[in-house]
């Protein structure tokens, strides 16, 4: 039995999408339809090549950054080291729950400190393995969270931070906030950009559980400010 197969209307490489081939046998007047689907994922494995190695890049910067700011608080001076911070405890209800609204405003206060480069922070506000996670990844763990803020205001000359917008929602609330410094590296680089942190709450203590920072700037545009030296130096 011959078939007579039309190729014309089947693209290559394939596309997502249906493309019907009619097969007419030559003694009878059935018609014979297949079905044929494929799919071009080209595109979607380039992408992924070139994120790839920007992912790495900057997975090898942060966790250079974070060697660095270790190092930095070895050959501080004693005049530099921060004061012992107080073990603030914040109010509980009668079923030892932190109040959600004492968490934002404690959160809020914490803004005012600049805690992202100060490393001054309330504690009793985060669970002890808090996750942590930013464009270049994650840890658990606060009192480590609060080391590598602490170190990073270490490698700045001059920071301003600020809160600019608060909302909350069922199991979060969110802060947006603006960002800038002056690095103390040799060619002062200028790291400006805005974005926003997930304060995730644990329904049994109210305690932030999941502190998730987004920025508004690509990643690779971060480590290019990181690398280009400011006019005046």
């Amino acid at each position: 039995m011959a078939a007579a197969v039309s190729l014309g209307s089947i693209p290559y490489p394939l596309k997502t999408q249906y493309h019907c081939c009619t097969f007419q046998p030559t003694n009878c007047r059935k018609l014979y339809r297949i079905r044929c689907n494929g799919q071009n994922s080209s595109s979607n494995s380039s992408a992924k090549r070139e994120s790839e190695p920007q992912n790495a890049l900057l997975k090898v910067v942060w966790y250079g950054s974070e060697l660095l700011g270790i190092a930095a608080s070895f050959l501080r001076s004693p005049s530099n080291v921060e004061m012992p911070q107080k073990d603030l405890k914040l109010a509980r209800d009668g079923s030892e729950a932190v109040d959600r609204a004492i968490v934002v405003e404690t959160i809020k206060e914490d803004f005012a400190r600049s805690y992202f480069v100060t490393g001054d922070l309330t504690l009793d506000a985060y669970e002890e393995d808090c996750e942590f996670a930013d464009p270049a990844g994650s840890f658990k763990g606060l009192h480590r969270f609060k080391r590598n803020c602490t170190n990073f205001g270490l490698l700045i000359n001059k920071s301003n931070m600020k809160l600019i917008k608060w909302e909350d929602f069922e199991d979060k609330g969110i802060g947006h906030w603006r960002f800038s410094c002056i690095m103390s590296f040799p060619w002062r680089p200028i790291l400006s950009a805005t974005g926003y942190t997930e304060y995730y709450f644990d329904e049994n203590t109210g305690k932030v559980c999941r502190h998730v920072e987004h920025w508004n700037v690509p990643k690779m545009a971060l480590l290019k400010q990181i690398l280009r030296p400011s006019r005046g130096s």
